[in-house]
């Protein structure tokens, strides 16, 4: 079975599509990055901003409390200098250590603590705060989480957007769709990547000891909102473009259809049976049969022409009316060599088809088959569990006539696009069977 996405695989704007929608992302990511590393580089100025008092430079050793947080005890004053939990997770800092430090009063508080603004030297070597970010390391984490988040978000508007050719709407399996999705998110969750900024480590989700991860699932879920967003609202683009091919190719076996029918008809072939018809009904001087006959033409050409370009449906009553004047013109140019057995039931009448569905099935039966008066050719028109059911018995001529096919081709092709049906035609070599369903009006 040959599947596809829409008409054509848009695989490449579906990735150019994941790749923005990567990018918005880890926006957030990339951002936090800058900051840590210009706030570092700029951390002496950034609190000035904010604190007016002066900047001393203290020497001490670190003691740690079991709550994370640390003091540096002056080594020629004795007084302490707060060190938040912040700067001991970030910096690795251990009990111990001797720091040389630039610390400011807290504003807030008069007799609080001072508190380390910058680390300038740990353990006697000049500290680097350069070296807590590797750039080439951070890059080639930022490149491989947009890559990660990227394959995701293509692979999300793949399972949204696919469908099946030539099966049910692309609507059918929506919340399917959506649960794949959801679970695909899931899973990408557990395998997304995670920096630790003090270390530079990266790790999955699932790798870590809390797998509770707040900004890592606000990406996921924001991935998968836009991908679903997006989604159907190329849905409903394919759709309305679907429907628009539609109707221009209704237009198109609409043309054909009414340009067959009429060359079917009006030909010199046509006209030269009608009017020698007409005539024997003249010469037998038969004028009732002869009006009758004129006026089941006049409706018959009437039927074709306001028919022949309706884009729309017709009730099976209208249809039957017109295959009546239809089949009386070859009953009166075939006497008592052909017959039609019609058995409609009553409460199909307001069923729908398309227009001139029946014609070509008519002509067919009489141009395809020997009709003499040993052997009479027997059509029937009848329903059958909501279809219209057009049968005859296959009587080889002897000089087979060479059809073209564009007659069942164009009903079975104008069935497809006007009901989203299709007939079915039955051939066991001795019948020749052809099935129309019809709509509920």
């Amino acid at each position: 079975m040959k599947l596809k996405i829409g008409t054509k695989s848009p695989i490449i704007s579906f990735t150019l599509v994941a790749l923005v929608i990567s990018l918005i992302v880890n926006f957030s990511y990339m951002l936090l990055m800058v900051v840590n590393q210009s706030s570092e580089i700029r951390g002496s100025k950034s609190a000035g901003r904010h604190n007016n008092s002066p900047v001393v430079v203290v020497d001490g050793t670190l003691s740690l409390s079991v709550d994370g947080y640390g003091y540096i005890i002056e080594s020629k004053s004795g007084d302490s200098v707060y060190v938040d939990r912040r700067s001991v997770r970030r910096l690795e800092l251990v009990s111990g250590d001797v720091l040389k430090i630039e610390a400011r009063n807290q504003d807030r508080y008069e007799d609080a603590h001072p508190i380390m603004s910058r680390l300038l030297e740990r353990n006697g070597q000049p500290f680097d705060y350069g070296s807590l970010y590797n750039s080439s390391d951070q890059w080639q984490v930022v490149l491989y989480q947009i890559f990660f988040y990227m394959v995701v978000s293509l692979l999300l508007l793949l399972i949204m957007t696919f469908r099946r050719t030539g099966d049910k709407p692309i609507w059918t399996s929506l919340f399917a769709r959506a649960v794949v999705a959801v679970v695909v998110t899931s899973v990408a969750y557990l395998l997304s990547p995670i920096t630790f900024y003090h270390t530079g480590e990266t790790k999955l989700v699932c790798q870590v000891d809390h797998m509770l991860d707040f900004v890592v699932m606000l990406k996921c879920l924001f991935m998968l909102a836009v991908v679903l967003l997006y989604s159907q609202i190329y849905v409903l683009i394919y759709q309305r473009q679907q429907i628009l091919l539609e109707n221009e190719q209704l237009q198109n076996e609409n043309l054909t259809t009414r340009y067959n029918m009429l060359v079917s008809q009006i030909n010199p072939h046509f006209f030269f049976n009608s009017l020698n018809s007409l005539s024997m009904l003249v010469r037998e001087r038969d004028s009732e049969r002869a009006l009758e006959y004129i006026d089941q033409l006049s409706y018959t050409f009437r039927y074709i022409t306001q028919n022949g370009n309706n884009s729309e449906l017709v009730t099976l009553r209208d249809e039957m009316s017109f295959a009546e004047a239809y089949c009386y013109m070859f009953h009166i140019r075939y006497a008592d060599k052909i017959f039609f057995d019609i058995a409609v039931d009553e409460e199909y009448y307001d069923y729908l088809l398309p227009a001139l569905s029946l014609q070509p099935l008519i002509g067919n039966a009489v141009k395809h088959n020997a009709i003499t008066a040993k052997n009479p050719l027997r059509v029937s028109i009848h329903t059958e569990n909501g279809c219209l059911v057009v049968s005859n018995p296959i009587r080889p001529l002897l000089e087979p006539q060479v059809g073209t096919g564009t007659g069942l081709q164009n009903l079975s092709s104008r069935y497809e696009l006007m009901l989203g049906k299709k007939i079915v035609i039955e051939s066991n070599g001795n019948e020749f069977i052809v099935r129309l369903p019809l709509k509920r009006a």
